[in-house]
C-alpha cells in the first residue's frame, strides 16, 4: 500500500496560520526572515530529517511544499539537505489556501487512485519514531475489518516527548497527547479524494473510526521560538536536560543525536 506524507516548509499559505498578516507579502517576509528561517532549517536538519533517513520501512513518499517565490539560496539549501532522501519530492506552489493546496498535492501523488493508500503529516520541527512507517503499515493490515467498511480510518500513537533544542543540547519531558501530527496516520479507501488534510488533526475522531496505540514513544514535538500554535499566550511546559538513558533513547527511537543538535545550533 502506498504511504504518502506531506511537510509544509514555510509555505506562505493564504490562511492556515494562527499568526495573522495583512498581505501575502507580509507573510512571506515573516516566514522567510533570517532568524525564523535559520531556526526552521536547523530544526529540519536535526529533528525532522534524521528520523526519515532511519525509517525501518523505506517504502514511502514525502512531499515538501514550499512557496514558488522561496529565495534561491533557501531552495538550494533545502535541496542539499534532502538530496540523499530518495523518498522526498520538493514542490513549489504559489500562495493559496493551505488546505486546498495540501489536498491537491496528496491526491496528485497517488500512483493508483483506485487503490487505497495511507497518509501522514510531517512537521518540519518535529520527529517521528524510526518505525513509524512500519507501524502505520502494520496497523492498517491489522485493522482490515475497519478499513473494509469505512472510507477513512485514523491510526494514532499518543506517547512521546516535548523538547527544547539548542546549542546546549536537548531538554525534554514525556507527554501523552492523542492525535498529535507527528505520530498520526490515516487510511483512505480507493477512489476516495479524502486526504489527511481534510481534517484538523485533533478533531479526526469526530469523523472516522480511530485506533490508538499507547505502547512506545513515537514522537518528539519541539517548542521553539516560532511555533505557530505558541505565538499566543500559552502555559510553560516544564522540561529537563536529557539523562544519559534518554540521550540513547532519542538516538534509538528518533535518530536524534544530541551532539548533532549542539553542533548545528552552535554554528554562526
Amino acid at each position: 500500500m502506498q504511504i504518502i506524507g506531506l511537510c509544509r516548509f514555510s509555505y506562505p499559505a493564504i490562511g492556515g496560520f494562527q499568526v495573522g498578516h495583512d498581505s501575502v507579502e507580509d507573510r512571506m517576509a515573516y516566514l522567510w526572515a533570517h532568524d525564523r528561517i535559520e531556526e526552521r532549517f536547523r530544526l529540519l536538519e536535526t529533528m525532522a530529517l534524521p528520523c526519515l533517513r532511519a525509517q525501518t520501512d523505506e517504502d514511502f513518499d514525502l512531499l515538501i511544499l514550499i512557496g514558488d517565490q522561496f529565495p534561491k539560496d533557501h531552495r538550494d539549501r533545502l535541496h542539499d539537505l534532502t538530496a540523499d532522501l530518495k523518498q522526498i519530492q520538493i514542490i513549489a506552489e504559489p500562495p493559496a489556501p493551505s488546505r486546498d493546496t495540501s489536498k491537491k498535492l496528496l491526491n496528485a501523488a497517488r500512483r493508483d487512485p483506485s487503490k487505497p493508500c495511507l497518509q501522514f503529516r510531517h512537521d518540519d520541527d518535529d520527529a517521528c519514531a524510526v518505525d513509524f512507517i512500519a507501524k502505520l503499515r502494520q496497523a492498517a493490515k491489522d485493522a482490515e475489518a475497519l478499513t473494509r467498511k469505512n472510507r477513512t480510518v485514523a491510526f494514532d500513537w499518543n506517547q512521546g516527548y516535548v523538547a527544547e533544542v539548542g546549542a546546549e543540547g536537548i531538554a525534554a519531558s514525556q507527554t501523552h497527547r492523542p492525535f498529535y501530527v507527528s505520530a498520526l496516520g490515516m487510511y483512505i479507501k480507493g477512489n476516495s479524494k479524502a486526504t489527511i488534510h481534510n481534517f484538523m488533526h485533533e478533531r479526526i475522531p469526530q469523523f472516522m473510526p480511530c485506533v490508538t496505540f499507547s505502547d512506545q514513544d513515537m514522537f518528539v514535538r519541539t517548542h521553539n521560538g516560532f511555533n505557530d500554535s505558541r505565538q499566543k499566550k500559552v502555559k510553560d511546559w516544564p522540561v529537563e536536560p536529557l539523562t544519559a538513558d534518554q540521550v540513547q533513547l532519542f538516538r534509538d527511537r528518533f535518530a536524534v543525536d544530541i551532539d548533532d543538535v549542539r553542533r548545528v545550533f552552535s554554528a554562526p
